[in-house]
């Protein structure tokens, strides 16, 4: 009987989460009411609110989870090493390809900037904590650098994901290390 009611509650999360990533390709958070939600879902609103409180609920959730992973994913590799740097990067990209609609729905326009800047803080406090690590740059401009870098990658992988990723995960990370790496030098 768990094992039933654990299926229809993942269901249930599953049918609101691809709701909300369909109203979100179309207008921001801040339009997306709940009514709309279960519509689409065609679950009845008192359902939702067992699992969420209201849709910006919703949305942090599934935030919540992509961050989760991608801390996961970056605390398995020594970004020290450079080659294992390029794997986390790939692999990175590789579950973004494995949560495209997603990934490319909440860093759209219509997306909450939160999960950008989320994204962000993420990324920059593992690479100021590695850079740390292996003392690639003065302490006073950690900070800054690592700012130019991550949003420079986020830019790159948002517009990977606007053209139908184009390139491979591989060539992407290759881009994107390349950059962080050596800069704009050929």
């Amino acid at each position: 009987m768990s094992d039933k009611l654990d299926r229809r509650k993942k269901y249930t999360r599953m049918v609101l989460k691809d709701s909300l990533i369909a109203l979100l390709k179309k207008k921001q958070i801040s339009s997306v009411t709940v009514k709309e939600i279960c519509e689409i879902a065609d679950i009845n609103r008192s359902t939702f609110y067992s699992h969420y409180k209201d849709s910006f609920d919703l949305l942090h959730q599934m935030e919540e989870e992509i961050i989760e992973d991608m801390n996961a994913y970056l605390n398995q590799y020594n970004f020290a090493k450079e080659e294992e740097s390029l794997k986390m990067t790939e692999r990175l990209l590789e579950y973004i390809v494995s949560k495209r609609e997603i990934c490319h729905t909440l860093l759209n326009e219509n997306g909450d900037t939160s999960f950008e800047k989320r994204v962000m803080t993420v990324a920059q406090n593992f690479l100021i904590q590695n850079w740390m690590d292996i003392n690639v740059f003065d302490t006073k401009h950690y900070e800054y650098v690592s700012t130019f870098i991550i949003s420079g990658s986020i830019h790159i992988i948002k517009h990977w994901l606007a053209n139908n990723m184009d390139q491979s995960p591989k060539e992407i990370a290759l881009i994107i290390n390349h950059i962080a790496n050596n800069g704009l030098k050929g």
